[in-house]
């Protein structure tokens, strides 16, 4: 059974830090991509950024260039979203997400966890 488990998330002033975690089991974790998405209430969900398993490569939406760093720890199969210098606009019920493929577009993604909830205060 494929289980994505999303851990971090929780209420931070503006311009702290956070940092999610994303727990992956029951697929050949070297094959997949595994992505950062959010979605605030009323708001389509977003790419945030994405990591292929397999080389390493990183992808980010530009909204949060310079401040997130997604990585990987293959061997604990495990992806990390460490979110420095947030904003109230980075507030969001954040899910990772399995693909084959990659990228940002929450469509090409296969397997996704329950989310975790991040506030952000001003």
């Amino acid at each position: 059974e494929v289980q994505l488990v999303e851990s971090g998330g929780g209420l931070v002033q503006a311009g702290g830090s956070l940092r999610l975690s994303c727990a992956a089991s029951g697929f050949t974790f070297d094959d997949y991509a595994i992505g950062w998405f959010r979605q605030a209430p009323g708001k389509r969900r977003e790419g945030v950024s994405c990591i292929i398993s397999s080389d390493g490569s990183e992808y980010y939406a530009d909204s949060v260039k310079g401040r997130f760093t997604i990585s990987s720890d293959n061997a604990k199969r495990t992806v990390y979203l460490q979110m420095n210098s947030l904003k109230p606009e980075d507030a969001a019920v954040y899910y990772c997400a399995a693909s084959i493929r990659g990228g940002l577009d929450y469509v090409e993604y296969d397997y996704w966890g329950q989310g975790t909830q991040v506030t952000v205060s001003s």
